[in-house]
């Protein structure tokens, strides 16, 4: 089906990109560009809700490509002036006076185009749209995320269903059935596409019984476009951080490194293994160390199956059964709790016709999770549900696009988005949530921050079963998210289909075929091995983002990196972290609309003229060097949201006139040296700040200063002179009334300044890296640490710590990285009803043993309180002879 809804959000750019631009457009302008946005206020809201159960879907068609050609032809006439204006603002007097005549028939262009597209938008309103009242058409968003936001989806992370065919499967890789081998042996996992293969293995891996049978366990997706080298790297960021020299090394060192740190009994998961090729180039890796050792393949090939697995059978994943597949509906549907009688019947039939196919049932339950009451919604999805679900190959396309189709219209681009990410991508939430609201897809909400309504989205996408959470902050918020492939390949078709952006996978040199085909397309995600191809001078005259996402990086001459900006003018995303810069092109300062830029980069200086860039929104800077000195006047970027980057940062002070800036929420990281009032008076809306370098000689500087950030919620401190010891920390009243997130990194404080730290009222996460707090002893006080949750402590000499559960009443998870020299966690820790979770990694056996007898402890009382909620307790040591 059409979906013309989903086009009120490029309605929304434009009208919003003309708001900000009336003056550079000019007073000639005026009254033909008011015309137009009450024209496209009245077409937005109309197609907002225009009836999507419309039998004419040819019609419905017709007309989506016609509002799509009208508003992109407008917002190329538009940004394209804008565009010359803003150059004409910036040239000499000379300069513009000889370019007047240009100007002026650029101008006259404008006006004629304007002034065509006013009479195709209010032709498409009289002739095809119903007349709606405006009125009718307010849709109260902002009530309904708080609503959704007072009802979390229960239990998101439990799997459903496979009971058997997980014993089946953990008897295979155990051989607890039959006599266990020594010898290293391959299981199969075979299924259709969304039969949940991916799901099944998970379920095994996280199994008790495998805890218990194997030391090391690693997951690795391989899927079909798949390179031997990265698969290498994902195995080992089990093991340790890839560096630079990691990422140098070849495929066959690699392999060799992996090998090396298989030296205990280990299960390796290789999910969705399409060819034997693939298996060929990647079993060298898993040595037969005699342990007992298992390798586990998903693939949806049997002979793929048999080939990786010569001695036993592959085992089939079947269907689910009615009993598992009714309570997978209802756990998605009505979270966990029984469907109501007079749905019943309807239940019945869409679990019939959903056949037990996992993919199926968890779609079908997004369709009906916000209608989850309404008879006569139950009874239209039953009706229909044959039309999309049946046993073949086109199952999955079929159930996506019905679950597709019944987006609201403010999700679908959001969704379809995820295309641009490679297969199998862990992708940074934050990130995203930055580019979603760069390309114009999250619109404005009274009283809301842009990105708490991004985040929410995700989560609704999370909700509905169309993205997978990777991984959880501390206090629970999403990190990191994929996507199922089959969900990514849907995304990838659809949005060439509606020009949201085409992937650039493949390159003929001789006709440069992925440019020139690429002539219309709105964004590019370039494959990150086609780079090295900007050198044959692309083009694309209306692309307004240019994407590439890779784990490895590579350095392009200066001069080959220029023809991004000359080639696509009008770009206004940015991300290309894979090539590195040796120094900032000078063409880049005429990408005037762009909003993003991430890049990666070797020089010391980011160039004044940078804040000429109006319209940026995110900057993100992933340097090599220690320091960066960023000359541009960041107080002139009214737009600037988010300024990222990984080393200490210096920004300009700015004059005494610069202006508040009510939009900047994130600086990170910056040096303490600009850590001055005047800075943090500028910021008043500050949320996330990270300092980097020297903190010894200014923290009393600092902190009379940061106090003023009464929205800041997260802080770093990162002290790079680890020669010199923080004499103390301030007291708590100099701490921002609002932080909930703290991290401190080589402040070698004494311990008895943690009591200060105790005081902070609404404090959830404490992050103690690498030397924090130096000393041997730490007697936890009283009365402290009230609403803490996530208490993190790197490495350190401390060798005795006292504590109790009042100490640490909400603690729910504790992570000690390289504290060798500590000789027990407390043992009161056990006693506070919350805590989930220890993580050990690289301490010592005494400290193992402590967080054992606290494992045993958690046990006992959850078997004498059955009815407990705290149903789990996770502990987790590395080495395993710990």
């Amino acid at each position: 089906m059409a979906d013309i809804p989903a086009l009120a959000i490029l309605l929304g750019n434009m009208m919003e990109t003309i708001s900000y631009n009336t003056d550079l457009i000019g007073r000639a302008m005026s009254n033909d560009l008011k015309g137009l946005c009450d024209d496209l206020a009245v077409l937005k809201a109309s197609i907002k809700h225009y009836p999507e159960w419309q039998k004419d879907k040819g019609a419905i068609k017709n007309l989506e490509n016609e509002i799509r050609d009208v508003v992109f032809e407008a917002e190329n006439a538009i940004d394209t002036y804008i565009l010359h204006a803003s150059n004409q603002r910036h040239r000499g007097f000379l300069a513009r006076a000889f370019h007047t005549t240009e100007s002026a028939s650029v101008l006259r262009s404008l006006g004629k185009r304007i002034a065509q597209v006013r009479a195709q938008v209010q032709n498409i309103q009289r002739s095809d749209l119903p007349s709606i009242g405006l009125d009718a058409l307010q849709f109260d968003e902002i009530s309904y995320m708080r609503t959704k936001k007072q009802t979390p989806l229960f239990g998101a992370d439990k799997v459903i269903g496979f009971v058997d065919s997980a014993k089946d499967v953990i008897e295979l890789l155990t051989g607890r059935s039959q006599r266990q081998s020594d010898q290293l042996e391959v299981i199969s996992i075979v299924g259709m596409p969304g039969i949940g293969k991916t799901t099944l293995a998970r379920k095994v891996l996280s199994d008790p019984m495998i805890d218990y049978e194997f030391f090391t366990k690693v997951f690795v997706h391989v899927s079909q476009d798949w390179e031997r080298k990265d698969v290498f790297l994902s195995i080992l960021t089990s093991f340790t951080r890839i560096d630079e020299a990691m990422n140098r090394m070849s495929d066959d060192a690699l392999a060799d490194e992996v090998r090396q740190r298989l030296k205990y009994k280990y299960l390796i998961v290789i999910d969705d293994l399409w060819s034997n090729d693939a298996w060929d180039k990647l079993k060298s890796a898993f040595p037969d160390n005699k342990k007992g050792s298992r390798v586990l393949i998903t693939t949806r090939n049997v002979a793929v199956a048999h080939y990786a697995n010569t001695k036993n059978e592959p085992y089939y994943l079947g269907f689910l059964s009615p009993e598992e597949s009714r309570e997978l509906l209802r756990y998605k549907v009505f979270d966990g709790n029984n469907c109501p009688e007079e749905l019943q019947a309807y239940e019945a039939k869409i679990l019939d016709r959903c056949a037990g196919l996992p993919l199926a049932i968890v779609v079908v339950a997004g369709i009906l999770r916000n209608n989850s009451k309404a008879t006569h919604w139950w009874m239209s999805v039953a009706e229909n549900v044959h039309d999309y679900v049946a046993k073949n190959d086109e199952l999955g396309n079929d159930v996506i696009r019905r679950s597709y189709n019944h987006l609201p219209y403010n999700l679908k681009p959001c969704f379809l988005y995820f295309g641009v990410f490679p297969e199998y991508f862990e992708i940074p939430a934050w990130k995203l949530i930055r580019l979603w609201i760069s390309e114009g897809f999250i619109e404005h909400q009274r009283f809301m921050n842009m990105e708490d309504v991004a985040e929410f989205y995700l989560q609704e996408l999370v909700d509905r079963s169309l993205v997978m959470i990777g991984q959880k902050r501390s206090d629970g918020r999403i990190k990191t998210c994929r996507m199922n492939n089959m969900l990514q390949d849907f995304c990838k078709k659809q949005a060439v289909e509606e020009n949201i952006f085409r992937e650039i996978k493949r390159f003929d040199e001789s006709t440069s075929a992925p440019y020139s085909s690429s002539h219309n397309a709105r964004r590019l995600c370039i494959h990150p091995h086609n780079l090295e191809h900007i050198k044959v001078k692309p083009t694309g005259d209306y692309v307004r983002s240019f994407l590439s996402f890779a784990k490895e990086q590579i350095q392009l001459p200066q001069e080959h990196i220029s023809f991004i900006p000359k080639a696509f003018k009008l770009l206004k995303v940015l991300d290309i972290g894979s090539i590195i810069f040796s120094r900032f092109p000078a063409e880049f300062f005429y990408l005037l609309l762009l909003k993003y830029i991430a890049i990666s980069c070797h020089f010391k200086v980011f160039p004044g003229k940078l804040s000429t860039l109006l319209n940026l929104q995110t900057i993100i800077i992933d340097t090599s060097l220690r320091a960066l000195e960023i000359k541009a006047d960041i107080w002139k970027m009214p737009q600037l949201r988010h300024l990222h980057t990984n080393c200490s940062t210096s920004i300009p002070k700015g004059k005494e006139d610069s202006l508040i800036n009510p939009n900047l929420q994130t600086l990170s990281m910056i040096s303490p040296e600009c850590c001055k009032r005047e800075v943090f008076e500028r910021t008043p809306n500050l949320r996330k700040l990270g300092i980097r370098g020297r903190l010894g000689t200014v923290i009393e500087e600092i902190f009379d200063s940061l106090f003023r950030l009464n929205f800041l919620e997260n802080l770093k401190l990162l002290n790079e002179d680890t020669t010199t010891r923080l004499d103390s920390l301030p007291q708590e009243y100099k701490f921002p009334r609002n932080l909930t997130r703290l991290t401190l990194e080589n402040t070698s404080l004494d311990w008895k300044y943690m009591s200060i730290l105790g005081k902070l009222q609404i404090l959830e996460v404490l992050k103690l890296k690498n030397n924090a707090f130096l000393g041997r002893y730490w007697d936890t006080e009283d009365g402290g640490f009230r609403c803490l949750r996530v208490l993190h402590i790197g490495r350190t000499d401390l060798v005795v710590w006292k504590a109790s559960a009042s100490n640490f009443p909400s603690l729910r998870s504790l992570f000690l990285r390289h504290c060798d020299r500590l000789e027990a966690i407390p043992s009161g820790l056990g006693d506070i009803s919350s805590f989930q979770v220890i993580d050990l990694y690289c301490t010592n056996r005494s400290v193992a043993s402590s967080a054992k007898r606290i494992e045993l402890l958690k046990l006992r009382l959850k078997a004498e309180q059955e009815s407990s909620k705290d149903s789990s307790f996770k502990l987790s040591v590395y080495p395993p002879e710990y």
